[in-house]
């Protein structure tokens, strides 16, 4: 597939009608029994876990993407991922369980990353990785959120098991602080240790201006650090614009700049311009996220160049 068909392609799907599914209800029954069914599964899971309370029934959602990116120099490639959660009251009240892929809840805030795919080019022209899919996808644990409330701290911890084998201990924890009715900052710290997967370590630093209550500016910093068989130090910090608006659209723009931390010396390794937009499309639970980014690449001797990024989400 040459650019010219690819951008017509990307193109052609963010113009699609609303009303191309406009008769059909079979989608809908469809989309109303996995509700009915993860109801029905998380209400059962309940009960056999203890005495369910009616006020406080069982709940579950899932969300299911399928990202695919695109660029002259690594090409195009395409990734599905999963991500749900299974509220269960009977057990206790801070208790969840978590599956799917967890990069989703470590990027949640961060508009800069959406382009991420996989975390490194796929070889030999391949167009997708049904291990890494797999692999990525294949997270299950059992996540207690609570807080410290004297410090207004928020805290998860998750305990599970990852790609089949790799058990591990996973801790979020997030403190926001309202300097003016406009201005705030928030610190987000994540650590997780896994047996074949050892060390990840995040931290996420935004200082947001609230312009108005659809409208406001954030600046988005953070720093990545793992060790499994190397050590990789990352940063990335992006200033960028959302507008928010009705019938949950979102438009994002700004400038990203980012690079690997070596020697104790960050480098700017990339940078520049892009923008994105998230609108519902034939479905109220069905959404499109398209996005466009024009970045170097230092490291790779490449100069900027135009990148694509497409989302289709469909929430449960």
């Amino acid at each position: 597939m040459n650019t010219t068909l690819k951008y017509a392609f990307l193109t052609a799907l963010t113009s699609i009608p609303a009303v191309a599914f406009a008769q059909s209800t079979w989608v809908d029954e469809q989309h109303s029994n996995v509700q009915q069914n993860l109801h029905s599964w998380s209400n059962t899971l309940d009960d056999w876990l203890g005495t369910p309370d009616p006020n406080k029934p069982a709940s579950a959602g899932l969300r299911f993407m399928l990202d695919s990116t695109w660029n002259r120099y690594d090409g195009f490639s395409i990734k599905p991922r999963v991500r749900g959660k299974v509220k269960l009251p009977a057990l206790k009240k801070h208790l969840s369980v978590v599956f799917g892929d967890e990069d989703l809840d470590n990027q949640a805030r961060d508009k800069n990353q959406m382009h991420v795919n996989y975390k490194d080019p796929l070889q030999n022209d391949r167009k997708y990785d049904s291990r890494q899919a797999r692999n990525d996808n294949a997270s299950l644990a059992l996540r207690w959120s609570d807080g410290i409330k004297a410090l207004g701290i928020d805290t998860d911890v998750d305990l599970g098991i990852r790609s089949g084998a790799d058990v591990f201990l996973r801790f979020k924890a997030n403190k926001e602080w309202r300097h003016t009715a406009e201005f705030s900052t928030r610190l987000e710290q994540i650590y997780r240790y896994g047996i074949n997967s050892k060390h990840y370590l995040r931290t996420n630093f935004e200082n947001k201006f609230t312009e108005s209550e659809s409208v406001f500016v954030n600046n988005h910093t953070y720093l990545e650090y793992t060790h499994d068989r190397n050590e990789d130090f990352r940063w990335g910090n992006s200033l960028y614009r959302q507008h928010n608006f009705a019938g949950f659209k979102r438009l994002n723009y700004g400038i990203f700049a980012g690079g690997e931390i070596l020697h104790k010396k960050p480098n700017l390794d990339y940078y520049g311009p892009f923008i994105n937009w998230r609108q519902p499309i034939l479905r109220e639970w069905v959404f499109i996220q398209p996005e466009v980014h024009y970045y170097n690449n230092k490291k790779l001797n490449r100069p900027h160049n135009l990148g694509a990024f497409l989302r289709l989400e469909a929430i449960f």
